[in-house]
């Protein structure tokens, strides 16, 4: 895998259970070292071992929330 962009961007972090099923973290990455990434996201922080991550990359940030709908 090649490096992970910076702390402070938004990443989508495609990782291992240990079921082995695929799973993703989409958020915030707080921080990466050689045994744990760091992502924070809608589902808290997520602590990931790196030898279980199969991809990561930076991703553009999220869309503007979209107006609410009122009655007439």
């Amino acid at each position: 895998m090649r490096d992970l962009p910076l702390p402070g961007r938004r990443v989508v972090v495609r990782y291992l259970l240990p079921s082995g099923q695929a799973t993703d973290a989409l958020g915030e990455l707080l921080s990466a070292d050689d045994d744990v990434i760091v992502v924070a996201g809608k589902r808290g922080e997520e602590r990931i071992p790196r030898g279980a991550v199969i991809a990561a990359k930076e991703v553009p940030p999220p869309p503007a929330p979209r107006p609410r709908r009122t009655a007439p």
